[in-house]
C-alpha cells in the first residue's frame, strides 16, 4: 500500500500493526520531500537526523498504542521546536535556535508523532501568500503559479502534495482556514484559547494574541478529531484542570440542522464559490438534512465585520514594528472620513486607547452571545472560507496597497477578510472541508462554523460531508 496520501490515523494504524516501520514510513516522506519539494518549497526547515533517531526508538518501543504513533509530521514555522529557529520570516532570527518546544508540539510528540521539519510562512504571519526573505516563496501544488495561502501556507501545501502526514497551523484572519481551502485539505480553527501554544519565552508570547488560535491540518476529518483530543485543554504550566468538550448534537445527516450563508450584499464573493456552496446545500437537503438559506444571527453583518477588523488590528499591534506603526499613522491621518475599506478601518485603530478597546470588546461579547443564540437553533453554519479560490502569487508591497479583481469587481486585497472574520472574530470554531473544484481546477473549501466549544460538532459535520459529498483528493501529478 502506498502511504503517501493516507490520513494520519491510517498511517498510525500501519505502524501500530507493524505493516510498516516508523523509520520506513519517515524515510518514505523524506524521500518525497527531497524529490518533490523543490517544486513548491513548502518544508523549509528540515530536521531529518533527529527524526530518524526518534523513529528508530519508536520501532523498538513495545507500547505502540499512542494515537499518532509513528506518524511523520511537520509544523508551521512559527511553532517553537527545541533546537530549531522560529523566524516568522525575519532573517535576524535564522541562527537562533529555541530552547523549548511549544506545548502543542510537545503534546503531539507525546502522542507518538515524529516532527521532521517546519513549513513556510509569510513575514509576521500576516498575508494570504507564504513568502519571506529567509526561506523564499511557497507555491500551491494544484497550480504553482498560485499561492497556497497564508499564513499556514507551507502546511497546507505539504499536506496536499503528500510530503507530510500531519500538520498544525495558527489562525487569526483565516491562516488555517484559507490555506486549507486553497489547497483542498482539512483544517480546524478551534474555539479561542481552547488549545494553548506557549513555547520558548524568548520567542513565544505568554499572553498570546486576541482572536489567534492554533489548530490541526490534515487530509481527513478523522485526523482533526484525534488531534483535537490531543491538543485541547488548559496550559499545563498553569493548571491541572481538565476540560470536557460537548459531544456533537447530531449522529447523522438526517438529524443535522444546517444554516447556509452563501453570499452577503456589500461583500464580494466569487460566483463559483457561492454556486458550489448552494449546490452542496441542495444535495444535503435531498439527503434529509434540515437546511435554511436565510437564517442569520441577530446583528448587522457589516457592523460585525467592521468590529472584527478593529479588534484584529489591535491584536496585531503587539507584534507590529514602530516603523510600520509610523507608516500606518501617516496613512490614517490622510484618510477622508468616507474611506471605509478593511484597511481604512484598521488604520484608524493605531494608538487606540484601552478604554476604547474595552468598549469594542464588550460589543464583541454581546454579538458572541447572539451567535450562541443562533446556534441553539442550528447545529452548524456553512459559509465561504474567503472570497475566491487560490490567488496568483502577489508580492507587490504591503497588503494594504494591493488590489484584486473578483467577479469583475475591483476590491482592496484585505477586503477579503469578511468570511474569515465574521466567525473567527467572535471566537467561534471553524472547520474547513473540501467542497469541489473551480472550472480552472483549483480547490474550493467550505467553512463549517459552530457554537463556542462546539468544536466536536464542526469536525463531525466535516466527517459527514466527507462521506456524503467529497473528501480529500490529491492534486494531479503528485
Amino acid at each position: 500500500m502506498d502511504p503517501t496520501f493516507l490520513s494520519a490515523t491510517q498511517l498510525a494504524d500501519l505502524v501500530r500493526t507493524r505493516k510498516i516501520g516508523a523509520l520506513e514510513l519517515l524515510d518514505h516522506y523524506i524521500a518525497r520531500v527531497e524529490k518533490h519539494d523543490g517544486r513548491i518549497n513548502a518544508i523549509v526547515v528540515r530536521d531529518f537526523d533527529r527524526a530518524r533517531t526518534r523513529a528508530r526508538a519508536l520501532d523498538d518501543q513495545a507500547d505502540k498504542t499512542a494515537a499518532l504513533f509513528g506518524v511523520p509530521m511537520t509544523a508551521k514555522e512559527s511553532f517553537d521546536i527545541e533546537g530549531l529557529p522560529s523566524t516568522r520570516g525575519h532573517a535576524e532570527a535564522r541562527d537562533k535556535p529555541v530552547r523549548t518546544s511549544s506545548i502543542a508540539v510537545r503534546r503531539l510528540q507525546a502522542a507518538g508523532a515524529i516532527v521532521f521539519g517546519k513549513t513556510n510562512v509569510p513575514v509576521d504571519l500576516a498575508d494570504w501568500q507564504s513568502y519571506n526573505p529567509v526561506y523564499g516563496t511557497t507555491s500551491n501544488p494544484w497550480n504553482t503559479d498560485h499561492t497556497p495561502g497564508g499564513s499556514s501556507g507551507g502546511s497546507a501545501a505539504a499536506l496536499a502534495a503528500g510530503l507530510t502526514g500531519f500538520e498544525i497551523g495558527t489562525d487569526i484572519g483565516g491562516s488555517i482556514r484559507v490555506p486549507a481551502h486553497y489547497c483542498g485539505v482539512y483544517g480546524h480553527k478551534p474555539t479561542y484559547a481552547l488549545l494553548p501554544n506557549y513555547g520558548d519565552p524568548a520567542t513565544s508570547s505568554a499572553a498570546g494574541a486576541d482572536i489567534s488560535a492554533l489548530g490541526p491540518m490534515a487530509r481527513s476529518a478523522s485526523d482533526l478529531a484525534v488531534a483535537l483530543d490531543i491538543l485541547a485543554g488548559p496550559d499545563p504550566d498553569e493548571t491541572a484542570m481538565t476540560m470536557t468538550l460537548p459531544a456533537p448534537r447530531f449522529t447523522g445527516l438526517k438529524d443535522l440542522r444546517v444554516a447556509v450563508w452563501a453570499e452577503q450584499p456589500g461583500q464580494v464573493t466569487d460566483g463559483e464559490t457561492s454556486a458550489k456552496l448552494l449546490e452542496l446545500a441542495d444535495a444535503l437537503e435531498r439527503q434529509g438534512v434540515t437546511v435554511s438559506r436565510t437564517a442569520r444571527p441577530a446583528f448587522d453583518p457589516t457592523e460585525a465585520y467592521h468590529l472584527y477588523l478593529r479588534l484584529l488590528d489591535a491584536a496585531w499591534s503587539g507584534r507590529t514594528s514602530e516603523e510600520v506603526l509610523a507608516a500606518k499613522r501617516k496613512r490614517a491621518a490622510a484618510l477622508p472620513e468616507t474611506a471605509n475599506s478593511a484597511d481604512d478601518i484598521m488604520m484608524r485603530m493605531v494608538d487606540v486607547t484601552h478604554r476604547t478597546w474595552l468598549g469594542l470588546n464588550e460589543t464583541r461579547f454581546q454579538w458572541r452571545r447572539a451567535w450562541s443564540a443562533f446556534f441553539r437553533e442550528w447545529d452548524v453554519l456553512l459559509c465561504p472560507v474567503i472570497a475566491t479560490a487560490a490567488l496568483p502569487h502577489r508580492q507587490d508591497g504591503a497588503t494594504w496597497d494591493r488590489r484584486i479583481t473578483v467577479d469583475g469587481k475591483d476590491i482592496a486585497y484585505n477586503d477579503m477578510l469578511f468570511w474569515p472574520g465574521l466567525t473567527g472574530g467572535y471566537h467561534l470554531p471553524g472547520t474547513v472541508a473540501p467542497m469541489g473544484l473551480t472550472k480552472a481546477g483549483l480547490p474550493l473549501g467550505v467553512q463549517i462554523a459552530g457554537p463556542i466549544y462546539g468544536d466536536r460538532s464542526t469536525i463531525a459535520a466535516a466527517a459527514l460531508l466527507e462521506q456524503a459529498w467529497m473528501g480529500f483528493k490529491p492534486p494531479p501529478g503528485w
